[in-house]
């Protein structure tokens, strides 16, 4: 059974910094290009960025700069370090697994940035 657990999202001031992270489990993890996507209330769910099973990055312009995705393929996870966070930053953040065939999302974890 495939199973992406997202953790460490939560409540954060503006130009604060959070680190999300995803445990895979269930997938041969270096074989699949991992991600984070997000989606706030009202609209479509978006892609923040990505990292592929070679280590290759890409990241949406409203992030770069600021976002710094990771993984780490012993203990099959991806991270993302969001630092100078916005309130336009506030979403429920997905981690994704992907490759060729097969595609897997996680439950979401919620990052809101408020003062």
């Amino acid at each position: 059974q495939v199973q992406l657990v997202e953790s460490g999202g939560g409540l954060v001031q503006p130009g604060g910094s959070l680190r999300l992270s995803c445990a895979a489990s269930g997938i041969i993890f270096s074989r699949y290009a991992m991600g984070w996507y997000r989606q706030a209330p009202g609209k479509q769910r978006e892609l923040v960025a990505t990292i592929t099973n070679y280590g290759s990055k890409n990241y949406a312009r409203s992030v770069k700069d600021r976002f710094v995705i990771s993984r780490d393929n012993v203990k099959n996870t991806v991270s993302l370090s969001m630092n100078s966070l916005k309130p336009e930053d506030t979403a429920v953040y997905y981690c994704n697994a992907k490759n060729v065939l097969l595609e897997y999302w996680g439950q979401g974890t919620q990052v809101t940035v408020s003062s």
